[in-house]
């Protein structure tokens, strides 16, 4: 089983890279609203059970949070992957990881379920929230997708805060397939709570 989920999401990171390497070179202005030293805004999402969660009920807790695409971005589930050698770490700091995505969770958290991780899964069903922070990426997802996904997605972003909530780190990707490097967010969030 795990070989086949390894298969499968070499096969996607392939077929995206080549997508990618013969589509235009996508990159966007860095969003005004996440500054370093400011607060991230508040805002409400789904949890994965239907439950309405705010990013304020993290008040206490430093936390890595990141917006992305979907279960259909093969970025994305490599992201996800790369984070499960780090993710005990984050815990062991007390720290939460995040991930805010628009649409469907149920693949990334079966990518989440097999490597024994229990990252929280937060849903941005109609990107209020990508709206909101300024992180729409609007027709972002490939035709191919559509029909299930839509058109439009979140841009993908990296956000550290501390106890307080204010933003100590952010990493707004240069283009669709770039991720920050999980070392770099854990390192972050050490900053964030020791401080």
């Amino acid at each position: 089983m795990k070989l086949l989920i390894a298969a499968i999401l070499l096969t996607l990171t392939i077929t995206a890279i080549m997508r990618y390497m013969r589509g235009p070179k996508t990159s966007r202005r860095s969003s005004a609203v996440l500054q370093r030293g400011q607060p991230l805004p508040d805002f409400a999402a789904l949890d994965e059970h239907g439950k309405t969660v705010q990013l304020s009920d993290l008040r206490g807790t430093a936390a890595v949070i990141l917006f992305v695409r979907g279960n259909w971005c093969p970025f994305c589930s490599a992201q996800v992957e790369n984070l499960t050698a780090h993710y005990k770490s984050i815990v062991d700091l007390g720290g939460r990881l995040i991930l805010v995505t628009p649409k469907p969770l149920e693949t990334t958290r079966r990518v989440a379920e097999f490597f024994e991780v229990e990252f929280d899964f937060w849903l941005d069903e109609n990107l209020a929230i990508a709206r909101q922070l300024d992180l729409l990426d609007e027709g972002g997802v490939p035709e191919d997708y559509n029909q299930e996904y839509g058109s439009d997605t979140v841009w993908p972003v990296a956000v550290v805060i501390d106890r307080a909530g204010t933003i100590t780190f952010v990493e707004q990707s240069k283009d669709r397939s770039d991720r920050p490097d999980p070392q770099v967010l854990l390192r972050e969030l050490k900053k964030a709570i020791s401080n």
